[in-house]
């Protein structure tokens, strides 16, 4: 092997050396990883969440859902809420958002409470009781 080979080598070496630090050392931090698996989780169906919806001006909520949900935004930023209501069964919503709406999502899994794992309830105004509620 020539003294120029020997270098071409040896860079070489060394370049695959710092790229494979980098890999490991720009990884993803833990928080970040549970964050992505909660959402695919979510996103599966397998994670109880309620998303409240409310005016920023009035204070008012004006839409509440909970059950197994996946939420996503379309172009507008407006939200297209599909959940799971039956084995293989599912209903789209759609929730128009405007300028001074914001809503929040909570997890609200829990675990051995006998709940049915289908069933959901969708509140319009709640303060004036407007209920729809979904159970098998």
């Amino acid at each position: 092997m020539t003294k120029k080979e020997t270098l071409i080598m040896k860079f070489k070496n060394e370049l695959l050396a710092a790229a494979a630090a980098l890999t490991v050392f720009s990884g993803c931090t833990e928080a970040s990883q549970v964050n992505h698996n909660l959402r695919m989780q979510a996103d599966n169906f397998n994670v109880r969440r309620k998303i409240t919806v409310f005016n920023l001006r009035t204070d008012t909520v004006l839409f509440q859902m909970e059950g197994l949900f996946s939420i996503s935004d379309d172009s507008d930023g407006d939200l297209d809420i599909t959940v799971q209501t039956g084995e293989n069964e599912f209903k789209q919503h759609y929730v128009r958002m405007a300028p001074e709406n914001c809503y929040v999502v909570e997890d609200i899994t829990e675990s051995g409470t006998g709940v049915d794992k289908y069933r959901y309830e969708l509140n319009f105004l709640p303060e004036w009781g407007l209920k729809v509620t979904h159970e098998e």
